[in-house]
């Protein structure tokens, strides 16, 4: 026993000092390799990645190598220079971190697993599912108005009050209705409650961040494969044929499952990762923006003055889904938070040396092995150069004096492509765009039209962010705002 305790301890010492002597070559980026022998930078980097990687900029410059739990990661922070690691696939890969994401978080593996393959699935039916979803069937609006109208209930009469903290009432109704919209919980063979998935989502969602650094504790640990499992339960009927309910996009993806080998349990598995992507995102997006216009009067005045111009319609129609409906103001609020609030990571894997030329003309070499990390929160989305008052909310940044959409952003005298990239761009942009901000737009617009809706105090403001959040997509609150609402009496 005490060889073998020996022999694990040398090895460890070999491993430390092979992944230590690491130097900075003349035409690689700054490194920065931290004073904690193998961690780096890693406890930093996952408490407070914005506020980590503003001091590394502000140290080094645009671009700069930090050592992270025995990794070593470029991180790229000039919107002008993105192009040359987003448009190369090449040298960068961008399966490899995700395949890792995908067995840490969701516990999968899949056979023969081609995720360019996927991406041209999703692709392809993501545009359906809008068309005959939303603008036939109105799926959406209706499992929406249902789900408000559930909502509303508590109240004995419309002068009584419901409260409830936003960011909880926002994230449970549009998950809801976005699970029955996709999934078909309600025509399930076990009749899935939404609510029950609901609940169990939150408790997995809550430790991801962690699952995807495995930083778990023990208790922690035992309680996400619980989770997980009863998620695995609870989605398997989804899109196993015509009579599930499901969109034709999940039937059609549990087929392509199916033809890449994957038996029953890893297609359940899947579908966990795909209820994350789909629904992960949009109800704390709807948080953030409601939030905003709740603590930015101006802004919800000039909002509900854009929707109430639009033509009352049948309730089983939705006209912000009529394609001729012009929604300026909305759309930059949008924008507006989107900047404020989407914070993913993009990452490459460098699978071959690469020499990478920055928009100023220098040149980096980057090394195979490492990892390529671009983070367009910090710039260009919260960038002083190109957004001024970067940390204000500006319901109409986005919109030129005439009321047309505002393109034209600058930074260093350069007109830029990516002045806000909350969807990704390249093979990381995100394929359900169009599905998201009819979702948001959707239940924004029945929150206005049908609620009053106000803070419990008026005085209070946003939450603070959780910190641990950035990189994964949509931030989220350290804590709520509690608000209260009741029908509205033209209705």
């Amino acid at each position: 026993m005490i060889w073998t305790i020996l022999l694990l301890v040398q090895g460890m010492l070999l491993l430390f000092v092979l992944v230590s002597k690491r130097s900075r070559s003349e035409k690689e980026p700054p490194l920065d390799k931290g004073v904690i022998p193998w961690l780096g930078h890693a406890l930093e980097f996952g408490r407070d990645a914005a506020k980590f990687l503003n001091r590394m900029k502000v140290k080094h410059g645009d671009i700069f190598t930090v050592r992270v739990a025995g990794r070593y990661v470029t991180v790229l922070l000039d919107p002008s220079s993105y192009d040359a690691v987003i448009e190369d696939s090449v040298s960068l890969d961008f399966t490899r971190y995700a395949q890792v994401l995908m067995d840490r978080i969701f516990s999968l593996q899949l056979p023969h697993h081609n995720l360019a393959v996927e991406k041209a699935l999703t692709k392809q039916y993501v545009p359906i599912l809008i068309t005959h979803s939303f603008l036939c069937d109105h799926t959406m609006h209706r499992h929406l108005q249902s789900l408000l109208l559930q909502a509303q209930r508590p109240c004995h009469n419309q002068t009584d009050w419901n409260t409830d903290g936003l960011f909880s009432f926002c994230y449970s109704l549009l998950f809801r209705a976005g699970y029955l919209t996709l999934f078909g919980g309600e025509q399930n063979n076990n009749r899935t409650d939404p609510t029950d998935v609901y609940e169990e989502y939150r408790k997995f969602d809550n430790l991801l961040t962690k699952m995807a650094r495995t930083t778990l504790k023990p208790e922690e640990k035992r309680t996400a494969q619980s989770v997980r499992g009863r998620l695995w339960e609870l989605l398997a009927p989804a899109g196993l044929g015509e009579g599930s309910g499901s969109s034709p996009w999940l039937r059609d993806y549990r087929h392509l499952l199916q033809e890449e080998g994957a038996d029953e349990e890893t297609q359940r598995r899947a579908l966990l990762l795909q209820l994350w992507a789909t629904q992960g995102n949009v109800g704390p997006a709807a948080f953030w923006l409601l939030g905003f216009l709740l603590t930015n009067p101006e802004a919800m005045r000039a909002v509900r003055r854009e929707f109430s111009s639009i033509s009352e319609q049948d309730s089983a129609k939705c006209p912000l889904l009529d394609r001729l409906q012009h929604t300026p103001v909305f759309d930059s609020a949008l924008e507006e938070t989107l900047r404020l609030s989407a914070a993913p990571f993009i990452t490459r894997e460098v699978v071959q040396e690469k020499t990478l030329q920055m928009a100023n003309g220098q040149e980096y070499q980057l090394r195979r092995g490492d990892r390529v990390c671009l983070f367009p929160f910090i710039s260009p989305q919260m960038d002083p150069e190109i957004h001024q008052e970067p940390q204000r909310f500006k319901y109409e940044r986005f919109l030129n004096k005439d009321g047309s959409v505002k393109k034209d952003f600058f930074k260093g005298g350069r007109r830029l492509k990516y002045y806000t990239m909350p969807w990704g761009a390249g093979t990381n942009g995100c394929v359900g765009k169009r599905f998201a901000i009819n979702s948001i737009r959707q239940f924004v617009y029945l929150v206005l039209s049908h609620l009053e809706l106000e803070r419990c105090d008026s005085e209070a403001q946003m939450p603070e962010v959780n910190s641990s959040r950035y990189g994964f997509g949509m931030l989220q609150p350290e804590g709520d705002l509690a608000i209260r609402y009741k029908p509205r009496h033209s209705h």
